[in-house]
């Protein structure tokens, strides 16, 4: 056994079906009076319910948490956190306004809850992705960690298939580079393998079926899993190029999650063999990069950054970029290898093309 470090998070974890019941009771268990519902825009009328629903407890709504987490947004959520004097922010929704009220704990130090409806997993971590300017930073920290994480599957059964199918994948690369970071430990690592098995299941029975209860569940267990993954270890390519494409282009953060996955799991695949094995067994599939590649094609999620807005004049840019300032990888980052990465997966060609570039 290799020598290792793991530590552990201290979020406090409530999961079923109806648990948007109990979102009263954990204001008032960190000794809070005041919340301020997050959203989209898209999610008002949820946090509206939700607000009507805490009665007293709630101080009204902030409605314009966006993708990226552009720090404009925040600084008016911090003008509303004020106006109101909130104790504490209630995020309902997916990545977007879970990363917002990071980005306000981040600033105030008040508590946290977080109620998914998507499969993002950010809810999970603390970790914060925010643009400024066109660059997207990242900043780690306990008090950038939720203090509690209610999942209520009842709240994912009408979740689109387009939405649940990159959410999902967005969700399985979180646990796929969790396996071959450079704080990877065999305690994570079964986590990432369960987490892995349990969305590529579900997904494709969710597809066919939006309301199987079983595949939902299994699906936002899975998505909790691999968010724990993500928040116990650090990033390395996947996360560099997806921040880089978000940040700088503005690309869609599952949507481009879910493409640029198969590619930069390709990219790293010689050299992290054993993370790779461990992918394909969850897969139940002998290739993992292929087989990330053929779950998406499954899903009916896009496969092309072409599909999806990006730029073709933008790929040289984003080779630069994501060259510089490197996260830690298992594969050196080299620029021809990550413009040949980024071409592939600008056309949707199948990631074993990736893998002879990886291993020439």
């Amino acid at each position: 056994m290799k020598a290792f470090t793991y530590s552990s998070m201290p979020a406090k974890v409530i999961f079923g079906f109806g648990t948007l019941s109990r979102v009263g009771d954990e204001i008032e268990a960190q000794g809070c009076r005041r919340a301020l519902v997050l959203s989209t825009p898209e999610q008002r009328s949820s946090a509206e319910a939700l607000s009507d629903r805490l009665g007293g407890l709630s101080v009204g709504v902030f409605s314009e948490a966006a993708m990226h987490t552009p720090v404009e947004v925040t600084d008016r959520a911090m003008a509303a956190v004020q106006a109101v004097a909130a104790d504490c922010v209630v995020a309902i929704g997916g990545g977007s306004t879970t990363g917002l009220g990071k980005a306000i704990a981040l600033r105030t130090s008040l508590p946290q809850i977080v109620i998914p409806t998507t499969y993002a997993g950010s809810e999970a971590t603390p970790i914060l992705g925010e643009t400024r300017n066109g660059l997207k930073t990242t900043q780690r920290g306990p008090e950038i960690l939720p203090e509690v994480i209610i999942y209520d599957v009842d709240l994912t059964m009408s979740l689109p298939a387009g939405i649940t199918a990159t959410s999902g994948l967005n969700a399985i690369a979180h646990a796929v580079e969790g396996l071959y970071t450079q704080d990877a430990n065999p305690i994570i690592s079964m986590i990432a393998e369960q987490g892995i098995a349990a969305l590529a299941s579900a997904l494709p029975i969710i597809i066919r079926d939006s309301k199987d209860r079983e595949a939902r569940s299994d699906a936002l267990y899975g998505a909790w899993a691999c968010g724990v993954v993500l928040g116990s270890v650090g990033m390395a390519l996947h996360h560099k190029l997806c921040h880089t494409l978000g940040g700088s282009f503005d690309m869609p953060h599952a949507e481009t999650h879910a493409v640029i996955l198969p590619h930069a799991a390709a990219y790293n695949a010689a050299a992290a063999p054993e993370a790779m094995a461990r992918v394909a067994r969850a897969l139940g599939v002998q290739d993992a990069p292929l087989g990330l590649f053929e779950l998406a094609r499954r899903l009916g999620a896009p496969t092309s950054l072409q599909a999806i807005g990006m730029p073709l004049e933008g790929l040289d840019r984003a080779a630069d970029l994501a060259v510089a300032n490197p996260y830690w990888n298992p594969r050196p980052i080299d620029r021809a290898g990550i413009r040949s990465l980024l071409d592939d997966a600008y056309f949707g060609r199948a990631p074993a093309h990736i893998g002879e570039v990886a291993r020439a």
